[in-house]
């Protein structure tokens, strides 16, 4: 308190400061932007910053592209043994479920029929 408001808590024994203005001065520390330990110790997901979980997601995206991208550039049998990548664990957030079914792909003779069609036109 004393490096953000100048507010030293031993007023509080001194007599100089109340209960609620320390309540009003910890809730101004939440809404304080940035990580501090109050708020890691009151919300896990503190621990990281914004630039953690956009870095998260990036990475979650670029191995869901190679997953896709694999999965249609290898033989059927090869991609049977793809594994679904699992995404990056982030405080303060439960295990994620696994998706219940695997998306199913065209193979290239109902592509090629597809492309076709639209060729047509």
């Amino acid at each position: 308190m004393l490096e953000f408001f100048g507010v030293d808590f031993l007023d509080l024994w001194r007599g100089r400061l109340s209960l609620r203005r320390i309540g009003v001065l910890v809730q101004s520390l939440l809404m304080k932007p940035g990580r501090s330990t109050l708020l890691m110790a009151m919300d896990e997901r503190a621990r990281w910053a914004e630039r953690d979980y956009l870095l998260a997601r990036v990475s979650d995206a670029l191995e869901l592209s190679n997953y896709l991208f694999l999965k249609a550039n290898v033989s059927e049998n090869d991609a049977r043994d793809l594994e679904f990548p699992s995404p990056i664990p982030r405080p303060g957030e439960s295990e994620p479920q696994q998706p219940e079914a695997q998306p199913e792909f065209s193979n290239a003779q109902e592509l090629s029929t597809f492309l076709g069609r639209i060729n047509s036109l």
